[in-house]
């Protein structure tokens, strides 16, 4: 970045706050405030960087002060200064107010100086690595339209599938408030999860009966088939990493490696409830359609088994709009066909 960096500084002594004013000016873009309120109102009109709180102030502690911002600008990074190393409210900021580092009292200004650059560095690493995400999607949009269109030709009952599949896990990762780069490659990865099924053959694809084993072993290859087909584009390594585990269970009996637990990628656990999901309420020639209401059912049955817990929770908390929004987006797509 050519310009500074701006910091927000909040406390409501006053001479505490020209302190950490005089400590920061040189070096970064200041605004100040003696009033969380205040600051907060701030924070709804200027973007920061970086934010330094007191903790106890008479309006609202330092802590609740942190929890508010973050609603209003989750990616700026939360820094408390306090007197109190209670285990309790240390722990209360850095999960409630998603504070980055606490700052004790008295503090020595080399020390805070250096506390805010790291905070900064960190900053600029989720930026840069946002921003290489964003440019991954315009670079390979036209690739990854053109695959997704393949994938639907293969099968016209699975149509539109990826990107109901994407819908679903962007959903899921906003809720457990994964940053923009996790969501940026959970988005390519819920796009395309399913490249490998370009190679199985379409006989298998559109059978009828039930599958032979060996049929269901040709199925299974789907992961390898898209592990090969991604693998030597280094910009999306992270992306086959969630690809490539997508399909194995919370107890790490899934395929095609056996990981178990948080063994398996936040991403792939993610995708594993949008597809089972989405393939459970697709209509197809060979099986009846289930209602959205039983396939959740089906999935919270296999909660611990098959799905991460905490993901299926989300899911079911989510699950209403996003039948709401999905049924609007496809009234919009009807009205323009």
């Amino acid at each position: 970045m050519d310009n500074k960096y701006k910091i927000l500084i909040v406390d409501d002594e006053p001479d505490n706050l020209a302190l950490l004013y005089r400590t920061l000016r040189n070096k970064y873009e200041i605004a100040k405030s003696t009033s969380p309120l205040a600051a907060l109102d701030i924070l709804k009109h200027e973007h920061f960087n970086c934010i330094l709180s007191d903790h106890k102030m008479p309006e609202m502690d330092g802590v609740e002060f942190l929890k508010r911002s973050y609603d209003i600008s989750p990616d700026t990074m939360r820094l408390l200064v306090t007197a109190y190393t209670d285990a309790g409210i240390l722990i209360d900021a850095i999960n409630y107010a998603k504070i980055y580092r606490y700052i004790k009292k008295p503090y020595n200004p080399d020390e805070l100086l250096l506390i805010v650059e790291n905070a900064l560095e960190y900053w600029q690493l989720k930026y840069d690595n946002t921003t290489l995400i964003n440019d991954l999607k315009e670079l390979f949009s036209g690739t990854i339209t053109a695959i997704v269109e393949a994938l639907d030709s293969k099968d016209s009952y699975t149509l539109g599938r990826s990107r109901r599949v994407t819908f679903y896990a962007v959903k899921m990762a906003k809720a457990l408030h994964l940053s923009q780069t996790t969501t940026g490659k959970i988005e390519l990865a819920g796009l395309l999860h399913d490249i490998g099924m370009i190679g199985v053959s379409d006989d298998i694809l559109a059978k009828v009966e039930k599958l032979t084993p060996e049929e269901y072993d040709e199925i299974k290859k789907h992961v390898h088939h898209s592990v090969k087909i991604l693998d030597d584009i280094k910009q999306l390594s992270d992306v086959v990493e969630i690809i490539k585990y997508h399909h194995e269970f919370y107890d790490g009996t899934g395929y095609p490696y056996g990981k178990k637990g948080e063994e398996i990628p936040i991403g792939s656990r993610i995708i594993a409830v949008a597809d089972a999901f989405d393939s459970m309420v697709t209509p197809k020639i060979y099986r009846k359609q289930v209602v959205p209401s039983e396939a959740l059912a089906k999935i919270k049955e296999l909660t611990g088994r098959q799905f991460d817990p905490i993901v299926v929770e989300c899911f079911e908390q989510i699950l209403p709009s996003c039948i709401r929004e999905l049924k609007e987006l496809e009234r919009q797509t009807w009205n323009k066909a």
